[in-house]
């Protein structure tokens, strides 16, 4: 693993720690493992009993950690880990600048399948005359499925059915969720080919070991970390699970509140007040999935989103929660456009990806324009006012089109899915590159790639975002890890996330400098700072 040997800069320390409250407490205490010694890499978590808000830290080489700037509460303080448990300190009160001791004995405890990363949990189910999960990327189900939304942590390592209950599953999530309106649904042939794989390994009569850590392999799949990758504290807030996906991202407007998109049957967005934790719900005014996969606040205070499983978008008023819905227009050919990602660029145009096309739309004239690139992914507006798109579909352009309007493309060295990206000050395109394990980068100027190799055995990064000290930070889809990458020097530090399947999708940097995400299948919305 590649380690980076310097932090954030004081000046970003301040700007982290500055929404904190001035006066506040601190929980600080030591982890010891079953045999009595230090232990590290141990995430300890705080919860906040009257709004759920969690601050989660993590043990040093000696076994210490703190969590500081704890407002005034009672808490809960407990440990989270794969393999350990301890009992919890439960109705902690702290009071404002007081400090308080929590030290924890562990015992060991059972691993779940539940608690494996996806890049595991492939690598040790059994294997099947027809499936290898080991060989994902091969595999058309776990890809198209499994890798794209979510994995098989929460949605299908926790069930037991057997093949006809299965298969009722799938074809929900085919027709009503993946399909959308018009959309490459599953076949009834693949359905029940899908289906027979999952029953056999998560159905009545499975025969993969209670435990993965009974299985030879499972220790060889167990990574560690350095001591600084333990150098970070996650502050997340709790969203109530629904049927489906859940929050999708997380902006912030000008008035300091974050816009997020429920997935899945939430049909709604949420606004959260990161000082209080108060979540106030706008929902659309139908049961109908409408799959609302991104959302951005506009300068003029409203809010734009995508309804991804119907080809619309909607613009919301909070004001007056009017909410406003457009069908994206079909191509010349009939063809219909989808809705994926959104944007608003300066002159208060709306972006659209998803679908054959990128998706230019006027509020004012109401008029529609498409650019032709296929299966768009991504969308980002660049600071000299250029928009910048993906194509999530074999050989993987990024295309840019130009205040003029007009579009190019341009393919990376590595043929494959660039995913997500962002363009920094000096107008330079870095990408992800799920598929590839790198970071890719594209100067506009001299049309020139670079692609940057990510540490691990399956780095697959997703989420991707830029701090304020110019750092690059991704989140790793299978390995359940955020990376920071520095640009100067392509050295990485990995930090473990603190739950199974992270599923977060795109990083958005608030006015203090926080990098703030989701992650669905978690229920979780929050931002992470350095905890030195």
């Amino acid at each position: 693993m590649k380690r980076l040997g310097t932090y954030f800069g004081w000046s970003a320390a301040v700007l982290l720690f500055a929404a904190l409250p001035s006066v506040a407490g601190s929980i600080t205490g030591n982890v010891k493992g079953p045999d009595g010694k230090p232990l590290m890499g141990i995430f300890v978590v705080a919860e906040n009993s009257q709004n759920k808000m969690t601050v989660t830290v993590l043990s040093n080489a000696q076994g210490n950690y703190h969590i500081n700037n704890l407002p005034a509460a009672t808490y809960s303080v407990q440990i989270s880990a794969v393999g350990y448990k301890s009992d919890p300190h439960d109705n902690v009160q702290l009071t404002s600048d007081q400090k308080l001791s929590c030290d924890f004995a562990l015992q060991t405890a059972p691993v779940r399948w539940t608690d494996l990363t996806t890049y595991q949990i492939t690598q040790l189910l059994p294997k099947t005359d027809k499936h290898d999960l080991s060989k994902r990327y091969q595999e058309p189900y776990f890809s198209t499925c499994m890798t794209s939304c979510h994995s098989l942590q929460h949605r299908v390592a926790p069930l037991s059915h057997d093949k006809d209950g299965w298969k009722v599953l799938i074809q929900y999530m085919s027709n009503t969720i993946m399909g959308g309106e018009g959309g490459g649904r599953m076949t009834d042939e693949r359905a029940d080919d899908f289906a027979e794989f999952l029953a056999a390994m998560f159905g009545p009569d499975s025969k993969k070991p209670a435990s993965p850590a009974d299985l030879p392999e499972y220790k060889k799949l167990v990574r560690t970390f350095s001591p600084e990758s333990m150098n970070i504290a996650y502050v997340e807030y709790d969203f109530p699970p629904i049927k489906g996906q859940g929050p999708w991202s997380a902006v912030e407007d000008k008035d300091g509140m974050f816009w997020i998109p429920y997935y899945g049957r939430g049909n709604e967005v949420v606004r959260l007040n990161s000082k209080t934790a108060e979540l106030t719900h706008f929902p659309l005014p139908f049961s109908k999935t409408a799959g609302i996969h991104s959302a951005v606040p506009a300068p003029d205070g409203t809010v734009w989103f995508t309804e991804a499983a119907l080809g619309k978008f909607g613009h919301l008023n909070p004001a007056t929660k009017e909410i406003v819905e457009y069908q994206n227009t079909p191509l010349p050919d009939g063809k219909p456009t989808g809705t994926h990602t959104i944007r608003v660029d300066e002159q208060g145009r709306v972006w659209t990806s998803g679908g054959p096309a990128i998706t230019m739309f006027d509020p004012v004239t109401k008029q529609f324009s498409h650019f032709d690139l296929g299966n768009t992914y991504a969308n980002v507006v660049g600071h000299n006012g250029d928009e910048w798109f993906t194509s999530f579909v074999f050989p993987g352009p990024i295309a840019r089109v130009t205040k003029d309007g007009k579009l190019s493309k341009f393919y990376p060295p590595t043929k494959g899915k660039p995913q997500r990206l962002l363009v920094d000050e000096n107008n330079i395109v870095w990408f992800s590159e799920r598929g590839g394990n790198k970071l890719g980068r594209f100067d506009p100027k001299t049309e020139a790639f670079k692609e940057y190799d990510l540490p691990g055995p399956a780095a697959s990064p997703y989420a991707i975002g830029m701090d304020r000290n110019k750092m690059i930070w991704y989140a790793s889809h299978e390995q359940d890890t955020i990376g920071r990458f520095d640009p100067k020097t392509g050295d990485v530090i990995e930090y473990p996330y603190p739950h199974s399947e992270i599923s977060m999708r795109e990083f958005f940097m608030d006015s203090q400098g926080r990098m703030w995400y989701a992650s669905s299948v978690n229920n979780k919305v929050g931002y992470w700072y350095i905890n030195q």
